[in-house]
């Protein structure tokens, strides 16, 4: 390679990395990095999910889901002792047999795995009451079906549990996606 093919190269590389310098990639709801010009959005958005609470629910599974999420939006402190949004939040489950064994008694099959598919509606409504943004969310989780009844049934609730996980986290990246238009 010839002495200016290399000088040209160098010099198309530096433009290169000087361009890339001012790229930056965080995170939706992060607040702004040391030395850097803060993420208005981001840290709006960060506040207002902090702002956040969450209606009461009436079974075991939405009391999951609602529990996860407080900890997800607050980071562990708990609900604000003054909210400025009000999220109404309704959860379904069904458990789906995914796939069945043949028995030797009869043509019925016996169920040997499941999964759990956990659904919400939910609305966030501002301290006036209005909507500010709404919403449908699934989280799926599958779980294996022993033949022992009692560990069929902890299978059952632990995929419950990892559903609703998953939903609260879903729940928590769609309420910041509304919160930072």
């Amino acid at each position: 390679m010839s002495l200016s093919k290399m000088n040209g190269f160098r010099a198309a590389l530096a433009i290169a990395l000087i361009a890339l310098c001012g790229c930056q990639v965080r995170p939706l709801y992060s607040a702004a990095a040391p030395n850097t010009a803060p993420n208005a959005g981001g840290l709006r958005a960060n506040s207002a999910l902090n702002s956040i609470a969450v209606s009461e629910v009436d079974n075991r599974v939405s009391q999951e889901v609602r529990n996860q999420l407080i900890f997800a939006l607050s980071g562990g402190a708990g609900e604000p002792a003054s909210p400025a949004y009000t999220l109404d939040l309704g959860v379904t489950s069904q458990t789906l047999a995914v796939a069945s064994v043949p028995t030797v008694v009869g043509n019925t099959g016996q169920p040997s795995a499941g999964s759990v598919v956990l659904t919400s509606l939910y609305q966030l409504k501002d301290a006036s009451g209005s909507v500010v943004s709404s919403g449908k969310r699934t989280a799926i989780a599958s779980f294996d079906r022993p033949l022992q009844q009692y560990a069929s049934l902890r299978a059952q609730r632990d995929a419950e549990n990892r559903a609703a996980r998953e939903l609260a986290e879903i729940l928590k990246l769609a309420l910041a996606a509304d919160l930072s238009k």
